[in-house]
Parts: C-alpha cells; sequence; structure tokens
C-alpha cells in the first residue's frame, strides 16, 4: 500500500512539471543527415576499430583470450542490438483492425519490459513502460506496443523524448490523440556512478487527448496499481 502511495505522489509531482504543450517541442533523436550512409556491417568495422583503440588507450592487452573478440563483440552489440532502433528500417509495422466488437474503453499494456541506453555516458536505462490508449474506431495488436517501446529504447536516448515518442507514434497509427505512456526506471549514470543512488528511479509521463481528463487519468492510474502477477 505505501508503494502505492509513493507511485502515484511521484507521479502526481511529475504531471505537475509536464506542460500541456510539451508535445509541440522536438522530439526527434538528433541524427545526421548521412546517418545511414554506411552498411551495417561498413558501422561494424568502423566501430571495432574504435573499441579497439579505446581499450587500448586504458591500457588493456587486447591479445588476451579474453580480450581478443571484445571490440567485435561490442560494434556488432551497438549497431544490431543497444542502437538497431536508430534505423527506421527497423521500425516494427504496426498494422490497424477496426474496432468490430466496439470496445469503447481504455486499453492498458502494462509493465512492459524497457532496456535504454542513457545518451549522456552510455550506461543502461532499466524499467518498466505503461501504455494505453482509447480507440477512434482502430486497434492495433498487443505485441505492436511492446514492439514500439522497444524500438525507441534502442538508441541513444533520454527518458522524456522515450516517452514522447512512443505516444505521438501510437497517435499516428491509431489516429487519435487518445493515447498515454508512463515510464518508470533505473539511469545507471545515477545508480552506478557520481551519486551513487541505487533506489531511486525516474518517472516520465505523456498524456494526450481524453487522458488530460482528471478521471481518465485517474482510472489510467489506478490500472498500474493492479497486481496482475500471476
Amino acid at each position: 500500500m505505501k508503494d502505492a502511495m509513493k507511485f502515484n505522489r511521484l507521479l502526481n509531482e511529475t504531471l505537475e512539471d509536464i506542460h500541456d504543450d510539451h508535445m509541440s517541442g522536438n522530439i526527434n533523436t538528433p541524427l545526421r543527415e548521412d546517418a545511414f550512409e554506411l552498411s551495417d556491417k561498413e558501422k561494424i568495422n568502423q566501430i571495432e576499430q574504435d573499441v579497439t583503440r579505446i581499450l587500448e588507450t586504458l591500457g588493456m592487452d587486447l591479445t588476451d583470450d579474453s580480450m581478443q573478440g571484445t571490440p567485435k563483440r561490442v560494434a556488432k552489440m551497438f549497431v544490431n542490438e543497444l542502437f538497431a532502433g536508430l534505423h527506421p528500417d527497423n521500425k516494427p509495422s504496426a498494422s490497424t483492425f477496426d474496432n468490430k466488437y466496439k470496445y469503447g474503453e481504455m486499453l492498458v499494456e502494462k509493465n512492459i519490459t524497457l532496456y535504454s541506453t542513457c545518451e549522456h555516458h552510455l550506461l543502461p536505462i532499466v524499467g518498466k513502460a505503461h501504455v494505453a490508449y482509447i480507440s477512434n474506431g482502430t486497434v492495433v495488436g498487443l505485441s505492436k506496443m511492446n514492439r514500439l517501446v522497444d524500438y525507441f529504447a534502442k538508441r541513444p536516448q533520454v527518458q522524456e523524448r522515450l516517452t514522447l515518442q512512443v505516444v505521438k507514434s501510437l497517435q499516428e497509427v491509431l489516429n487519435t490523440d487518445d493515447v498515454a505512456c508512463v515510464i518508470d526506471a533505473k539511469h545507471l549514470c545515477v545508480n552506478a556512478r557520481g551519486i551513487r543512488d541505487i533506489d531511486s528511479s525516474t518517472v516520465t509521463a505523456e498524456f494526450g487527448g481524453a487522458f488530460k481528463k482528471p478521471d481518465v487519468k485517474k482510472e489510467f492510474l489506478g490500472y498500474l496499481n493492479l497486481d496482475t502477477s500471476f
């Protein structure tokens, strides 16, 4: 009960700081115009060389059996996994369907596992995303919401931008403003370095359309406190 009260208090404090026009800012991930001129293979080869230089500068012996493959592994991880969401070709298709069953209440996909990378220190962000929408005549497959969160998370990120990108993308797919997203995540740039506060987490939220109404917002946040463990 205390955890639920604390969660709601943090959310309310966060919401007070979020301006209604927050969406009007530039929420695009900062990319150069030539970001995709190199192929993935070329990027991996170049990053491998860069990681080699970094490790050698740190004094690591890359002839050691344990370290020999590290630059290549890191390069492949960056391009194919951690930052795969930078390439628009990797954006999941989000086919919509007619809401034939006339479901008129909000749909909530909660506890979406989120792994991202802080763009300030390139350290992990780990947490949960909670996404909801109210149908405007179309619906989207449940797994697409998870995949969309994962796509935008797989890039150097700040949590505020990630939250907004998820909402805006779903609004475009579903042709409705009635979309909301709350993210609660730990940032290792805070937990593992600097202040090294291992208990703190960051909560961000974006509410569009009907979710700006206090009663709808309250209903959505109430669903997040339901015990859905099985």
